[in-house]
């Protein structure tokens, strides 16, 4: 054996130690998990990836979120930004694509830094993304109740939350492919309604409706820019038109989020080194697609200084899409908007559950979160992970009281940025990745999927992932207001304490690259055969094709 083939095992087999041995942990006794035989299965199909992810992202964000957007920065501000964050978008999911198709394992990123960057980042980054999605199971209960009283204000909100916790907890204890299946549905009447949306915006757009013909009107009158804040910044109207756009940026980030639960589902699917790569980059065209479209035909039609844009309901007297239908003066469109929203919050439902719980999972497997996490049942569900994330739903019946809602409100803002702390760590351990593949002589050109516009891309997502982290609470600045500052930034404040409690208390150190695990859950994934059967029925033929 020369003496690269001897560096390279040793590498190897350090790394190796480094995991099943747990030496950068002081807590490394190996303990005994019952059931800890059972693995997921790996029954996911490709169109099953594909709407997780969707379905994960086009929400109340984009059918309610967006209107803000455009009220703040006007049309043409709102589709730069939201093009722009779109790019951060695409960094982040090459990156994700290159290490989970690599490592196709459950709950990736908590893995991925642990392995890659330092032990300290998982704990902290995979933790605060989990009760992101914890507390937002609640939020989605809460706002099912919301929507529906839309129609009859009479029903007590309580009694949709605890009817859909029942349900949606219950989903999450079925098989994966039960799952999969529910929110392929649901996510696919949210493309539809988009895709409804595009051809009545082209109509009305062209004078059908109780308006004339309007073309590119409301990007002339009141205008292509809204300044924002005004008042605060002295009257200046460049600068109040540049923090209206800037403002669009952290509205997009928040709408775009949810693109990366593909990763989180690696390890549930099957044959991921064919399926993941080909996921990934359709998912983000098409979401790219939806959102800038639906975004561009929204300014078209509703002008940014209408007063309904920037209105707190929850509901579909909310949307932008349905001012937009009673400017053009027609009913219905209201209630079936709202049908969708009702929709949207209960797959946003559905995943919250999902995704927490395979974090949870990703987190004990890496001896970041307690080990009786792993237990599974016969069909493959992590079920205490299942019950850990789902009990936070019962903190929705918070909002049935003033004092609770306060207390909930408090508890929703630590999720504000940990999508960005996700999305820019995802960044960060591509780079590690890259190192780590170099130091043991591996090429990228080995890889089964292998990222475009590298490492540029997770540099250029990393610095402004940071940079938007960083800036996202300058309203409070503006003036100076400590509550707002605050809830702007507890999330991050939490997240560094958690990293900097971790690390002392651990005093774990930055992985090397040439000591980065790179085997485990590649290699098992590798001597797996897998079948390539013939689509049977219409969906998997269409999805095949698309």
């Amino acid at each position: 054996m020369d003496a690269h083939e001897t560096e390279k095992s040793e590498s190897g087999s350090i790394a190796e130690k480094r995991i099943h041995d747990h030496e950068f942990h002081h807590d490394a006794e190996k303990q005994s998990i019952p059931g800890e035989t059972e693995m997921l299965k790996r029954s996911l199909k490709n169109r099953h990836i594909q709407m997780i992810a969707i379905g994960g992202t086009i929400g109340t964000g984009l059918f309610l979120g967006s209107g803000g957007a455009l009220a703040k920065s006007g049309p043409v501000g709102a589709l730069i930004g939201y093009l722009f964050v779109g790019t951060i978008v695409f960094s982040v999911m090459i990156s994700l694509g290159e290490m989970a198709t690599y490592i196709p394992i459950a709950g990736a990123f908590t893995s991925f830094a642990t392995r890659f960057v330092d032990p300290s980042l998982g704990f902290g980054m995979g933790w605060i993304y989990w009760f992101s999605w914890a507390i937002t199971y609640a939020l989605e209960l809460t706002a099912a109740g919301i929507i529906i009283q839309y129609w009859n204000s009479t029903i007590n909100i309580g009694i949709f939350i605890g009817v859909f916790f029942v349900v949606f907890t219950g989903v999450n204890f079925l098989p994966v492919k039960f799952y999969g299946e529910i929110e392929f549905w649901f996510a696919s009447i949210k493309v539809i309604t988009v895709l409804g949306f595009m051809i009545f915006a082209i109509c009305v757009d062209c004078g059908v409706g109780q308006q004339p013909y309007l073309g590119f009107h409301n990007w002339v009158h009141p205008g292509p820019f809204a300044p924002y804040l005004l008042e605060q910044v002295g009257g200046d109207q460049s600068l109040a038109k540049f923090v209206g756009f800037w403002s669009t940026l952290i509205q997009a980030g928040f709408s775009y989020q949810g693109t990366e639960l593909v990763g989180i589902a690696a390890g549930e699917t099957a044959n991921p080194r064919k399926t993941m790569p080909s996921a990934i980059k359709k998912t983000f065209y098409r979401i790219l697609f939806l959102f800038c479209l639906t975004v561009f035909f929204i300014g078209l039609l509703v002008p940014y200084d209408n007063e309904n844009l920037l209105s707190s309901n929850q509901d579909a007297t909310a949307s932008p899409l349905v001012i937009a239908a009673k400017l053009a003066g027609i009913k219905v469109l209201p209630s079936i908007i709202n049908a969708v929203l009702l929709t949207a919050v209960l797959s946003a439902a559905n995943s919250n559950v999902y995704s927490g719980s395979r974090l949870l999972l990703a987190l004990s497997r890496e001896r970041l979160a307690p080990a009786f996490f792993q237990k599974m049942t016969k069909g493959g569900v992590p079920y205490f992970a299942v019950i850990g994330t789902a009990i936070f739903g019962l903190l929705g019946f918070l909002n049935l009281s003033s004092s609770g809602s306060d207390a909930f409100g408090w508890l929703l803002n630590i999720t504000s940025v940990a999508g960005f702390i996700t999305w820019a760590s995802i960044n960060l351990c591509h780079i590690k990745f890259m190192a780590a593949l170099s130091a043991r002589g591996v090429s990228r050109d080995s890889l089964p999927y292998k990222a475009p516009f590298q490492p540029y891309a997770a540099w250029y997502g990393l610095f402004f992932n940071c940079l938007i982290i960083l800036t996202q609470g300058f309203t409070a600045f503006m003036p100076w207001d400590a509550k707002s500052f605050f809830i702007a930034y507890i999330s991050l404040i939490i997240f560094a304490a958690l990293y900097l409690g971790h690390k002392a208390l651990y005093r774990d150190a930055f992985v090397k690259p040439e000591e980065a695990d790179l085997d485990s859950g590649r290699r098992e994934v590798d001597a797996m055969v897998w079948d390539e059967p013939v689509p049977k029925n219409v969906w998997d033929r269409f999805w095949n094709w698309l």
